[in-house]
């Protein structure tokens, strides 16, 4: 299969997901990207493997937002970490199948796998860059990396996912700001 023909069925895939909010039917995708309902099967195997191509397509794009530009040790790290977290909001306020991966999406078995890949290496990051930050005195040695961390992704989660389910959506700017005063609490900083 042509990578034309994959990113079609990939687009029309979380189309169809976010049109049925959170479900599709194989039928649906191939006639949105154009193909026979036979080559879906065929390239992806099943409905969920092609539902977990499209959430590992998500958190790819994620990686890339809010993650890649932000690895290296920094001298203004606290700086540096609430960008990340604006960065995380806003491609999530950006990105149409957002609301259904942090809701109920999330909960289906064919994301599980994908989510807790992405989850488990966002934490062993994210403790290896609060670890960093502790050898650099940055952050008090005081702090437990890995409690930390996994309190950290999971109190940005939770707001994130209350944020997206308001309308009006709180302003990202705001909201990073408000995540950002809890995360630095945590971490023993000075907002």
């Amino acid at each position: 299969m042509s990578a034309g023909t994959h990113n079609r069925l990939l687009s029309a895939a979380q189309d169809e997901l976010v049109r049925g909010n959170g479900s599709f039917e194989m039928q649906a995708v191939a006639k949105r990207a154009q193909v026979s309902v036979g080559l879906a099967y065929h390239h992806f195997g099943s409905k969920a493997g092609l539902v977990a191509a499209v959430v590992e397509a998500f958190y790819g794009q994620l990686e890339i937002a809010a993650f890649d530009g932000f690895r290296a040790p920094s001298p203004v790290w606290p700086e540096r970490e609430r960008s990340r977290i604006l960065a995380y909001i806003q491609f999530h306020y950006a990105h149409p199948l957002a609301p259904l991966m942090v809701g109920s999406l999330s909960r289906s078995l064919e994301v599980q796998d994908v989510e807790a890949a992405f989850t488990d290496k966002q934490l062993a990051g994210g403790a290896h860059m609060i670890a960093e930050a502790q050898l650099q005195g940055i952050l008090p040695m005081s702090v437990d990396p890995e409690l930390t961390i996994a309190l950290m992704v999971g109190g940005i989660r939770q707001a994130l996912y209350g944020a997206l389910k308001r309308e009006p959506r709180p302003d990202p700017q705001i909201l990073a700001d408000k995540i950002w005063s809890f995360m630095a609490a945590a971490l023993g900083l000075r907002n």
